[in-house]
């Protein structure tokens, strides 16, 4: 059998206040057509299919959209809860999901419920939370243990189907991964990462929750996200896992998305950067990262004139002002309180000093010297 593995899919998550949910739709017509045209048996999503636990309308809709595309296709799906979902939500109506091919995969009963497909059994293991799971699996407070424990159930009751493969889709962070800017921390305390060798007896482990396509074992992958959520992710190559099954084993072949558009990050000084039209597409999404001793007047202005799409600006000046320099020598030589808040407020506001300012801010300190005189 042939299954797409998916991720990630995050529908109405922005790129620097850029709506992706144009480019989100045109993804996922995609890949309803790349699972006919490759006679998918089933499609996996493995979590975190909203960006928010209570997703937008236009969120829903695309999903709604999708799904029954899928699902008119003949092509099952199955989906688990990630971190940014709401298992409640994401899982309402699962039952009547069922008979339209959509199986949601959202509660810690749902565990031993799996999708066969010949004799391929698809399991999904919704994000576990371990405070709230750990006591019905009997498992200890990390994640590492609760995954454990899940994936123990899931090969036991394959074991009693008769299932000769199996695959299980989860959302988890696997120790030895590589992490990107736009993904949310899932450690608590240090019990957020789990070692790959707790899906050890499983044939292949359907990975969500970071945005790189990456292998962190044998039959152990993420696909990563369809598409780019920071500019972290600029060289990734965006894909979706065609996964096949048979007898001689388990083959993987990441199949590219097709981007939006390119991804660049520049640096330098403005007028630099400017004079160099060509060191990025112009129908980019750019991030510039400005290296100028004091700031430009103007820069996303000037920046969108070559290069529309320019989203992020930085400023990391290459050099300190002669004047910044001069500032430091003051403050260095200033002991009252109020004259170094002075400093610092006329070095934000070019208005200050005001009279009535410079009082306010004397009565400030001195309210704070007095109670912390009183103890």
């Amino acid at each position: 059998m042939r299954f797409l593995h998916t991720s990630d899919w995050h529908p109405g998550r922005t790129l620097h206040g850029e709506s992706l949910l144009a480019y989100q739709a045109a993804f996922l017509q995609w890949l309803v057509d790349l699972a006919a045209e490759r006679a998918a048996d089933a499609v996996v999503v493995a979590g975190d299919v909203y960006d928010r636990a209570v997703p937008a309308p236009d969120a829903v809709r695309l999903l709604d959209s999708a799904l029954s595309r899928l699902s008119a296709a003949g092509v099952p799906v199955l989906l688990t809860s990630g971190n940014h979902d709401s298992a409640v939500r994401l899982g309402f109506g699962a039952r009547l999901a069922e008979t339209a091919g959509v199986h949601l995969r959202t509660r810690l009963d749902d565990l031993c419920s799996p999708l066969i497909v010949g004799r391929v059994g698809i399991y999904g293991i919704p994000y576990l939370l371990p405070d709230a799971v750990m006591a019905e699996l009997q498992a200890e407070r990390s994640h590492a243990s609760v995954l454990r424990a899940a994936v123990a159930r899931i090969l036991a009751d394959a074991t009693r189907r008769g299932i000769s493969r199996v695959v299980v889709a989860a959302h988890a962070f696997v120790t030895g991964s590589v992490t990107c800017e736009s993904e949310r921390d899932v450690s608590v305390g240090g019990i957020g990462d789990a070692p790959a060798s707790v899906f050890a007896g499983v044939d292949y482990a359907a990975l969500g929750h970071l945005h790189g396509a990456q292998q962190v074992a044998a039959n152990v992958r993420y696909s990563g996200s369809p598409l780019p959520f920071s500019f972290s992710e600029r060289s990734q190559v965006k894909s979706v896992h065609l996964v096949e099954i048979d007898q001689a084993g388990v083959r993987v072949q990441p199949v590219p998305v097709p981007v939006p558009r390119p991804m660049a990050e520049l640096r330098g000084r403005l007028a630099d950067l400017l004079a160099d039209p060509g060191a990025a597409p112009r129908d980019a999404w750019v991030k510039a990262v400005l290296t100028d001793p004091s700031r430009p007047a103007a820069p996303m202005e000037r920046l969108r004139d070559v290069w529309p799409h320019t989203l992020a600006l930085e400023f990391r000046p290459d050099a300190v002002p002669r004047q910044a320099v001069a500032d430091l020598a003051r403050i260095r030589e200033v002991r009252d309180p109020v004259e170094i808040c002075s400093l610092f407020v006329e070095w934000v506001d070019s208005t200050y000093p005001d009279r009535r300012c410079a009082d306010e801010l004397r009565d400030a300190v001195e309210v704070v010297r007095r109670v912390e005189a009183s103890g």
